[in-house]
């Protein structure tokens, strides 16, 4: 199978091609300046995504089986502090693809976020409960969503995902790299003990978006995460465990969501998820926490520091 991969040099893109890449697919990755190897890309492209004719050039080169969507400006903060481009990658990009997908009859997997969701209730969301997003990244989201599904509902698939886990190409993208960076540098990192979270690897993820690549009779909008549900601050205790750091080496602050009233606005206190209709599915199976950690690696930048704690 050709796979035409957009965000190939980000978390989840690069486990993406790596996946594919170990079940026999061709995987044409798509990148911004991203210069360094990407394993498991047979060919990458540097291209500017807001190019809808770069884009439709690209794409009808490729000629894909499937188009893998995991471009996005990811962090509500970023898409507060520059809306315009946000709306480009996080809306204006998968709706594109999605009408190139339709025109190649190619198969679409879109990337969306549990941040539709205001995460209000404990109850795990099903795939199919009202969305109520709070900020800005949960709008455009549950926009891309409407949109991809408009015009390619016969080829699409889009998940929902959680706060990710995993190594990435940098060493500076997921928790455990930001954690370890952060402790690196001597700070405090502070951790809400009241926002809770079903956190999953972008690599078990990965595995799910290839199956359901090759899987062409699924489609609609699926959640997908880790088997529990923890607080941040539980997470950032059991990667310190992990790691074998110890508090004076790895210090975190506890807080609640009382303490920053104007930041808990935005954001959602649980955000729990049904896996069933997915899971039911798929060969790949949620992992837990402890088979998440078991996979982290240290991250490069931080080596040094790492190996002196002993």
């Amino acid at each position: 199978m050709n796979l035409f991969l957009t965000g190939a040099s980000g978390l989840v893109g690069a486990a993406v091609a790596s996946a594919a890449a170990r079940r026999g697919h061709r995987v044409i990755g798509v990148v911004g300046g991203y210069a360094g190897e990407i394993p498991g890309l047979a060919k990458k492209i540097a291209l500017e995504l807001a190019d809808e004719t770069a884009l439709h050039a690209a794409v009808l080169d490729a000629f894909p089986d499937a188009i893998v969507n995991c471009a996005a400006v990811s962090v509500p903060e970023a898409c507060d502090a520059d809306p315009a481009r946000a709306q480009v990658l996080n809306v204006a990009l998968p709706a594109a693809l999605a009408r190139l997908a339709h025109h190649v009859s190619a198969r679409f997997i879109h990337l969306s976020s549990e941040q539709v969701f205001d995460g209000s209730r404990t109850a795990p969301y099903a795939a199919g409960d009202p969305t109520s997003p709070i900020n800005l990244y949960g709008r455009q989201k549950l926009e891309s969503e409407r949109a991809v599904h408009a015009v390619a509902a016969d080829f699409a698939v889009t998940i929902r995902a959680p706060l990710l886990m995993g190594d990435s190409l940098g060493g500076k993208r997921s928790v455990h790299e930001r954690l370890l960076a952060d402790w690196a540098a001597g700070k405090t990192p502070k951790l809400y003990t009241d926002e809770l979270r079903q956190p999953c690897t972008a690599e078990n993820l990965a595995e799910v978006i290839v199956e359901l690549c090759e899987w062409r009779d699924v489609r609609g909008v699926f959640h997908w995460g880790g088997a529990e549900l923890l607080s941040r601050h539980a997470l950032g205790l059991r990667i310190r465990e992990h790691f074998k750091l110890a508090e004076q080496q790895a210090p975190l602050a506890a807080i609640t969501r009382a303490e920053t009233p104007e930041a808990a606005k935005k954001r959602q206190p649980c955000l729990a998820l049904d896996l069933a209709l997915l899971a039911g599915k798929l060969k790949t199976r949620p992992q837990t926490i402890a088979e998440q950690l078991d996979g982290l690696k240290v991250p490069p930048p931080v080596r040094d520091w790492y190996f002196k704690q002993g």
